[in-house]
């Protein structure tokens, strides 16, 4: 069998920049794979995983079990043909089969590249393309979405893909029975461990950049473990820890605090794969969570369950917010319900993390977003003294940043180390905390909500619209410190609606959160004197206005 090995997975740091990270603590010779063998020899009935699952109820898999399903999902990887530097997609929900076969692909030496659910076919199917991806794992349905039949829609175009494999109650003609291939059927014997190179490309996320074009952010295990281990370390992360996060399972956040940062530490991630705050705090409960990371508007829903419900969640010693701005009675709210103070982060998909300190500075509590870990660099620039009322732009250079990116329509290959020193342009507004710390300020580009939404692609879409003669996509508060879309038209002959424009892009198979959720008209929209719109005008035009 012919195997055509992906030029991402071939990307690897310069010898120079291996031995210094390395030298410095801040990567290293062996693996997470390393740590699942020492958990697997050390604790084998300790938890690992507890996962509650909609229809299924609770899984519970000790360090043994999870070790085991790595090497059998490995195999069965193995037997379908998957090799070292070939790309598997997994699209799946917040599944306890998320972790393994992530670990399972680095353990063969291949990419995982974990795809949330709500990316829809048409860039799914850009994705799969412009990955090669040779295998995509997928949930029969999810959310009143027929996963399985779309990607076997797409199929016949896709020439690199071989195997579709789905997790659910029943499969369709070509495809793979996860259940059935996976978890109860042993495959032959794995290659050398010695395909596992901790400092070669094994995974591949997905953002949309500053630019409005999706890209692929291609890591290795180590820029992985360089964002996770600080964090464990600064929290006291151990083997007693129960670690919670909402956060899908193959987003960055999810996969690196909620699935990697546990296993390191032997301690037990624990998995909701639906978000349903009121049902879930017995669970929680019941699991002895003590570590959570959150997004604000998720967290606000859980405090407001708890006190409906008088149900408390008693074990929590520590709560992370972050992913877009933490309002500032969220403070006064965690301190009050689980008597602890709020800590920040901040990080992206590309990597870097900036992150708090349990009560370190309580008086920056909102103010802050804390500061890096030692041998992480922040920089601030800007032509002009750099203040909170004229923040500079963040620049970061990091062992967890990345080694390349690739855009998904351009297929243009970005190697970080290869453009200003290693510095990365984050694309964000920030000024000094006064403790070697940030503030931050917005973005400085075209930036709407936590997934970074792609603007160019959906202004793009809504110009094929007979009612849209003019576009533009800018962001407007939501009310809990994040932001939606608002799409801002220059109307055509007849005047378009918001619910129209929605079902438009819908039709185009576009995933539902890129789509806008207010419509706002106008005659023309301002334009700088090079034609650019002048989008900071628009998004005042949005923001809320106190009353007098």
């Amino acid at each position: 069998m012919e195997v055509k090995v992906n030029p991402i997975s071939t990307l690897r740091p310069s010898a120079t920049t291996v031995e210094q990270y390395r030298k410095e603590g801040l990567w290293r010779a062996d693996s997470i794979l390393d740590d699942l063998a020492r958990w697997r020899a050390e604790t084998p009935d300790a938890p690992a995983v507890l996962a509650s699952e909609a229809g299924r109820g609770i899984v519970r898999l000790s360090y043994a079990q999870y070790a085991e399903y790595v090497d059998r999902f490995a195999g069965a990887l193995h037997a379908l043909g998957v090799r070292s530097g070939q790309v598997v997609a997994i699209q799946l929900p917040n599944r306890w089969q998320v972790g393994p076969l992530v670990l399972a692909c680095a353990r063969l030496g291949a990419v995982a590249a974990p795809i949330m659910c709500t990316i829809r076919p048409r860039e799914l199917e850009r994705w799969l393309r412009r990955l090669d991806a040779v295998v995509c794992v997928t949930v029969d349905r999810w959310d009143n979405f027929e996963h399985a039949a779309a990607l076997a829609e797409m199929a016949p175009r896709l020439p690199a893909l071989r195997h579709r494999v789905v997790i659910g109650e029943r499969t369709a003609d070509g495809e793979v029975d996860f259940r059935e291939y996976f978890e109860h059927t042993e495959h032959g014997t794995l290659p050398d461990p010695s395909v596992v190179d901790p400092d070669r490309v094994s995974l591949a996320r997905f953002t949309s950049g500053t630019s409005g074009e999706p890209k692929a952010v291609l890591h290795t295990l180590n820029t992985s473990y360089a964002w996770y281990a600080p964090v464990a370390d600064a929290d006291g992360i151990g083997p007693d820890s129960r670690v919670y996060t909402p956060n899908a399972a193959v987003h960055v956040v999810g996969l690196n605090m909620g699935l990697f940062m546990p296993l390191h530490r032997g301690a037990c991630a624990v998995m909701t794969d639906l978000w349903e705050p009121e049902a879930l705090i017995p669970f929680l409960a019941e699991a002895q969570v003590s570590w959570i990371v959150v997004i604000p508007f998720f967290l606000s829903a859980l405090i407001d369950a708890m006190e409906r419900t008088s149900l408390q969640l008693p074990t929590v010693r520590l709560i992370r917010a972050g992913g877009t701005t933490v309002p500032q009675p969220l403070f006064r709210r965690v301190t009050e319900t689980f008597g602890i103070p709020l800590d920040e982060g901040w990080g992206m998909a590309e990597g870097a993390n900036v992150f708090t300190r349990s009560g370190e500075h309580p008086d920056l509590a909102g103010r802050t977003v804390g500061r890096p870990a030692p041998g992480h660099e922040i920089d601030l620039r800007a032509d002009h003294p750099i203040s909170d009322d004229r923040p500079g732009r963040l620049f970061v250079r990091s062992p967890s940043l990345c080694l390349a990116t690739l855009g998904r329509d351009d297929g243009r290959l970005t190697v970080l180390a290869e453009h200003s020193d290693g510095w990365y342009d984050t694309g964000d507004l920030a000024a000094p905390d006064g403790h070697g710390g940030i503030r931050l300020h917005g973005r400085a580009e075209d930036r709407i909500g936590v997934d970074m939404i792609p603007v160019s692609d959906v202004e793009s879409a809504l110009l094929d619209h007979p009612d849209v003669r003019d576009v533009a996509l800018v962001g407007y508060p939501n009310g809990h410190g994040g932001e939606l879309a608002c799409a801002v038209v220059v109307p055509g002959e007849r005047t378009p609606t918001l619910e129209g424009l929605r079902d438009f892009l819908g039709g185009l198979g576009m995933t539902e959160w890129y789509l806008p959720s207010r419509l706002e008209l106008l005659p023309e929209l301002p334009r700088n004197e090079i034609g650019k719109v002048q989008k900071n005008l628009l998004r005042e035009r949005l923001e809320p206005r106190s009353a007098d």
